[in-house]
């Protein structure tokens, strides 16, 4: 990755690197959000083919194949929803696969050296990562989003850039019977959008819905194949070390929980809520044809607590 960011960066001009260079220690690293909005960082609409195909490269290092592909296919997925908002007379924002923009943080070194790090980010994709040496320390806030989250009409009917998010979080939730289904319930109907939002750190402090520790095996195998469509986003190494870590921490301290309907179409909503892993999802707009999810570490996103260690051993 560090290899990749240090490519990328090689092929920006003076100007170009004023806008996507930043201090490790700035706080634009923590300024994240996942909905169209004026954003900081170089845009991919602004670079040329060799910069294009480096930041694609600096993506496909950050990620596994299928979370790279996942990442692309939203960025190219604003111009479908463009023809989509714009034959429906809805359109309100520039659906841009060009609006996506990449910022490096410090100095993408060797190791031992300082911290550093690099974000992606625009419409339903923001990709957080912080590296200290040669120890990849944060991989999140990492969001994506689909809208449509099946394209219903047209060349790209059936289209869906995220159906594992969905169908897995369904399949668990109706893999519980009518008692443990009362406790997963957290919610009377679906809320409107996740909760934490672009928040800097997670600030639901109290797990709600039906535990791990209650469940069958085979709920708890639903469970964990459900944690790992959103941990299989980044490369195998790191996959396996969110899952040592989650298990180390007790899959049985996982709570999931759940809002809304359990038909496809219809208002719904998850949560999986441990002492580290928190991942949230929700499928409400648009006719719930809309998805948001997202992975947070409850201590560590942009590396706050592995960094505060190291900040307080060195200084």
């Amino acid at each position: 990755m560090a290899e990749a960011a240090r490519a990328f960066v090689a092929t920006l001009d003076v100007e170009k690197r004023e806008r996507a260079l930043y201090p490790f220690a700035s706080a634009e690293r923590e300024n994240w959000h996942y909905v169209p909005r004026p954003r900081n960082g170089l845009a991919r609409r602004d670079m040329t083919d060799a910069q294009l195909a480096a930041s694609e490269a600096l993506i496909r290092a950050s990620a596994s194949e299928s979370g790279a592909s996942k990442a692309l296919a939203i960025m190219d997925n604003e111009t479908l929803l463009g023809d989509i908002e714009r034959a429906a007379g809805t359109l309100w924002h520039d659906r841009d696969p060009g609006l996506y923009m990449f910022t490096v943080f410090g100095e993408p070194g060797e190791s031992g050296e300082a911290p550093w790090g690099w974000r992606v980010e625009g419409h339903h994709v923001s990709l957080n990562y912080a590296v200290f040496g040669d120890e990849l320390v944060a991989v999140t806030p990492s969001f994506l989003g689909a809208n449509r989250a099946e394209v219903l009409h047209g060349a790209h009917k059936g289209r869906r850039i995220l159906p594992d998010e969905e169908e897995l979080g369904r399949a668990l939730f109706t893999s519980l019977d009518d008692l443990q289904r009362n406790r997963a319930v957290i919610y009377p109907s679906a809320p409107r959008e996740f909760f934490t939002r672009n928040s800097r750190r997670v600030e639901i402090a109290k797990p709600l819905g039906f535990p791990a520790s209650l469940m069958t095996g085979d709920q708890r195998e639903r469970l964990m194949a459900l944690i790992r469509i959103y941990v299989d986003r980044k490369p195998p190494d790191v996959a396996a070390q969110a899952l040592r870590s989650i298990e180390a921490d007790g899959v049985q301290n996982i709570v999931f929980g759940w809002a809304g309907s359990v038909h496809r179409f219809q208002p719904h909503y998850y949560r999986l809520h441990g002492p580290a892993f928190y991942a949230e999802y929700d499928n409400t707009q648009d006719n719930a044809n809309h998805i948001h999810s997202v992975w947070r570490d409850v201590p560590n996103d942009f590396g706050a607590d592995i960094l505060a260690d190291h900040y307080a051993a060195s200084h």
